[in-house]
């Protein structure tokens, strides 16, 4: 990993440093019964554990992140069709896509055949699955029920597959390792959604949509965005992007990563759900933290393919 990316990684610690300092003298200060300084630590702790994970995947090489993104798609998986009603005729729809669909994505990823990678899940697993669900000779419900499984499959395991794909591109003058560029990916997508919270939180007056997401505000929102962009121009040097080109793509990824956090809130509130799971301590489950990675990932990849890859 060139230095950009230590330095950048000692910069998140430093400052996830202060805000565990800061979390212990609110608790020191206003009790460890408040709720919501007790949810801000269990935030600031769950960023410490993925932090690390994450550094230490891409520190190790493309097929161990790739490995650990197909951990995230199975337990994002597990947890929208754990939400989602299925019934016993389903049987063969969910091993089809747990055990075929989910690691032969991954694989394809892993054996850099980006043709077939980018039409697997959207027109094959899309056709076999309602094949699957046909043969069960259940016909209720039958596209809703065949509808939601696919959905699962596009957003929990096609949508978020993009983000490792960014490791397969090649660009002129770049690192030898595009670790940086989805470093630079993820803390853009990530701080747009604490930096949207916290803004919302303090300045937050006028709900941006109350029935769908109650605490999404437009001040957030503009805020948080805005300094979602101040910080992916900042760290234009992990891309081979130039600053202005880096503020425009982190403007993309605001955009996307806030209407795939809606998309998928609207599909929860749907269900009758508050979060998707309780697998990471203060921010939900799995597909409460990569929501916004599931819309923003896709179109972050073609448009720097398009645009700043080599063909």
């Amino acid at each position: 990993m060139p230095h950009v990316f230590w330095i950048t990684l000692i910069g998140i610690l430093a400052l996830l440093s202060v805000f565990t300092a800061t979390g212990a003298v609110l608790r020191a200060s206003y009790g460890a019964g408040n709720a919501t300084i007790a949810n801000m630590n269990a935030r600031i702790s769950a960023w410490w554990v993925m932090i690390g994970i994450v550094s230490t995947a891409l520190w190790l090489g493309a097929n161990t992140t790739i490995a650990l993104f197909f951990l995230c798609s199975f337990f994002a998986l597990r947890e929208f069709l754990a939400l989602t009603p299925t019934k016993p005729s389903d049987y063969w729809s969910l091993v089809l896509t747990y055990y075929v669909a989910l690691p032969a994505q991954y694989f394809l990823l892993a054996v850099h055949w980006y043709g077939l990678f980018a039409i697997f899940i959207p027109v094959y697993a899309f056709l076999v699955l309602a094949a699957a669900a046909a043969f069960s000779q259940d016909t209720a419900d039958f596209l809703e029920r065949t509808a939601k499984i696919q959905w699962a499959l596009m957003v929990c395991v096609y949508s978020l597959s993009y983000a490792p794909a960014l490791l397969l591109l090649k660009f002129p003058h770049y690192f030898g390792s595009n670790g940086p560029l989805l470093l630079f990916f993820l803390l853009v997508v990530q701080a747009s959604d604490v930096f949207q919270y916290v803004c919302g939180k303090l300045w937050g007056k006028h709900k941006l949509s109350p029935l769908v997401s109650p605490s999404k505000t437009w001040e957030g929102l503009v805020g948080g965005g805005a300094l979602a962009i101040a910080l992916g121009a900042g760290l234009y040097r992990l891309t081979p992007f130039n600053l202005w080109q880096a503020a425009l793509m982190s403007t993309v990824i605001v955009v996307c990563g806030f209407t795939g956090g809606l998309v998928l809130s609207a599909v929860k509130r749907s269900l009758g759900a508050k979060d998707w799971g309780v697998m990471i301590a203060g921010h939900g489950g799995m597909l409460d933290r990569v929501d916004s990675i599931c819309l923003a990932a896709p179109v972050f990849f073609h448009l720097t393919r398009f645009f700043f890859a080599y063909p």
